[in-house]
């Protein structure tokens, strides 16, 4: 059960900032994605001037024996570009596929959008005092590219997905601090080959058809953000969990660890304990800040792509989208189009359960009881 909570909290980490209202590919705030959680890679420009990070790390203190045994599960998400060219019919030899912002084909609408896929690594580590661990992890890249056809056979356009691969390093550092306490360091390192491209789009089987396309300007800088973005971790975060041992609280520690605690250095991520009060086993390494033992509301009915605001305001929001942009926002992704399904589905009911909720009632000083 805790597990099963900690997970809610934490897919909610992992969505937060993926699609924001008005949930259009094309709104400006949603080419700007991912405010929390990026952990670019290492020769990205703004990394190497120190703007930004290639790094996460976090410390917390535990309580240990010769028996405990660390569980770190790195989760995060990896962008998929997918590109929509259209047909343009032409001399032999010359482009005949120009890359456009969406494409219209029968009644269907498909985007240039990056999409992404959960990524999800998980170590078993033994706690040794000073003896520091590093660990490994790769994704490949890969690209894919179809034709697409209207209902009548004709040629309309292709669309294309290109994944890059990411790597990094996982690094495990225990040190004593007192009997039966250590502090606890991890290091969550991007260690990806940021390596530039060219102008042109590398579609193996396009061009075994001897077709040739452009990309629409966001790509066209190869060593800028949107690059770097395919070759990041993507609302990083990470759930530690520890067998035969329990997390103190960075946020109420025990009056004896306070000047430890305030010792504890985290850059990227707040280290809160999830899972069912008062169990200590388990923490959230979160880039968004929450505070101790998070919970999904009960009357949330699923996940938005903005789950860590209030329901009952998402769904007005939807609501009030206009037919073209509810259309735009069914071409964005499965995401995107289950949340309006979602919506559209059973919002009278869902704001009648989220609207006025009182958790509970206390007597304020100077009340009658």
């Amino acid at each position: 059960m805790s597990l099963e909570m900690a997970r809610k909290v934490a897919d909610t980490v992992l969505y937060e900032g993926y699609m924001l209202y008005p949930y259009r590919p094309s709104a400006i705030k949603n080419r700007q994605r991912w405010s929390f959680g990026i952990v670019y890679p290492p020769d990205y420009a703004e990394v190497l001037s120190a703007t930004e990070r290639c790094t996460m790390h976090s410390e917390c203190l535990m309580e240990t024996s010769s028996a405990t045994a660390l569980r770190i599960q790195l989760r995060f998400l990896h962008l998929v570009s997918r590109r929509v060219a259209k047909y343009v019919a032409a001399q032999p030899r010359e482009r005949r596929f120009v890359a456009v912002a969406s494409l219209l084909v029968d009644d269907l609408r498909i985007e240039s959008w990056e999409e992404a896929v959960e990524r999800s690594v998980e170590f078993e580590v033994p706690m040794l005092p000073d003896s520091p661990q590093l660990l490994r992890f790769r994704f490949p890249g890969g690209s894919t590219t179809e034709l697409l056809r209207d209902q009548a056979g004709n040629l309309v356009g292709s669309l294309s997905r290109t994944q890059r691969e990411i790597a990094g390093t996982v690094s495990v550092f225990a040190e004593a601090i007192q009997a039966g306490v250590a502090k606890l360091t991890i290091e969550i390192t991007n260690t990806s080959e940021f390596i530039s491209v060219s102008g042109a789009v590398s579609c193996t089987a396009i061009d075994a058809l001897n077709v040739a396309a452009t990309l629409d300007p966001p790509a066209l800088n190869p060593r800028g953000r949107n690059d770097a973005l395919l070759r990041s971790l993507l609302s990083a975060h990470s759930i530690l969990t520890l067998e035969g041992g329990t997390f103190f609280s960075l946020l109420d520690p025990p009056e004896e660890l306070r000047r430890a605690s305030g010792g504890c250095r985290n850059t990227g991520n707040f280290p809160v304990l999830v899972g069912a009060p008062p169990e200590r086993n388990m923490l959230l390494c979160s880039p968004i800040i929450l505070y101790d033992y998070p919970q999904i509301a009960p009357e949330s009915a699923s996940d938005f792509c903005d789950a860590t605001e209030m329901d009952e305001m998402l769904t007005l929001r939807v609501s009030t989208l206009t037919d073209d942009e509810k259309n735009e926002m069914r071409a964005a992704d499965d995401l995107a189009r289950n949340l309006l399904q979602r919506t559209e589905e059973s919002a009278r009911e869902q704001l009648a359960r989220t609207h006025g909720t009182i958790r509970g009632m206390r007597l304020v000083n100077g009340d009658e009881p």
